[in-house]
């Protein structure tokens, strides 16, 4: 469900355009006939979290996770009380490494969607447990629409690309005023290929701090 943020203005003569309509209608039919996450209300959590005039950083993920009360919305965030999946674990080990932010017992990133970190996958929807089901339906248009949008914002913004398919999306940059971070993904897979070390956070914060805005309070609060 999306509320009256200001994305709405944006994002009205978006969901007229052919592509999204017919994205609905796959959408419909996918929540009549699959488990599909996250649940409806929650599809649009980045934007409800995170209004545009706000956004100071996007975080990029590729789709939700696909396993039970974990997608919540939020790019790499999982729900409270849900166990903290292998990539969020080696975003934090990095966090605690540049900034020394203590290792918290949760997921849930909600913190930082408040502070002003649109945590915005490229995919907004996927079938429980079928990992990029939803790709090539129309997610991809939209959420580059929305990247569009952010590099037109005259003011300063950080992009936080981990992985070849979100840096792949810096070709839709060019905004002098923004800083652009490119990494590999945190995952298993590939944290060690140069994502520790990479002190994305700090140098985040440091642009921010440069441009007389206010960091990112990074360290999310156990519970």
């Amino acid at each position: 469900m999306m509320e009256n943020t200001d994305w709405i203005d944006y994002f009205r003569p978006e969901f007229k355009k052919d592509y999204y309509l017919n994205l609905c209608e796959f959408l419909k039919g996918e929540f009549e006939s699959y488990t599909i996450y996250p649940p409806k209300d929650r599809v649009f959590t980045a934007f409800n979290l995170t209004p545009l005039s706000k956004v100071k950083i996007l975080l990029l993920g590729q789709d939700p996770y696909h396993n039970e009360h974990q997608a919540q919305g939020l790019s790499f965030s999982v729900a409270s009380g849900q166990e903290i999946p292998p990539s969020l674990v080696n975003i934090y080990k990095e966090l605690h490494d540049d900034l020394g932010c203590y290792i918290p017992n949760n997921g849930n990133l909600r913190k930082w969607a408040e502070q002003g970190v649109l945590l915005l996958n490229t995919v907004l929807t996927v079938r429980a447990h079928e990992p990029n089901s939803h790709a090539g339906h129309g997610w991809e248009t939209f959420t580059d629409y929305v990247i569009r949008l952010l590099n037109e914002q005259d003011r300063p913004i950080v992009y936080l690309l981990w992985g070849r398919p979100a840096g792949e999306k810096a070709k839709l940059l060019n905004n002098p005023h923004h800083l652009i971070l490119k990494a590999p993904h945190p995952s298993p897979l590939s944290a060690y290929r140069g994502f520790f070390g990479c002190r994305h956070f700090s140098k985040a914060n440091e642009f921010l701090v440069s441009n007389g805005e206010e960091p990112i309070d990074w360290q999310i609060d156990d519970l």
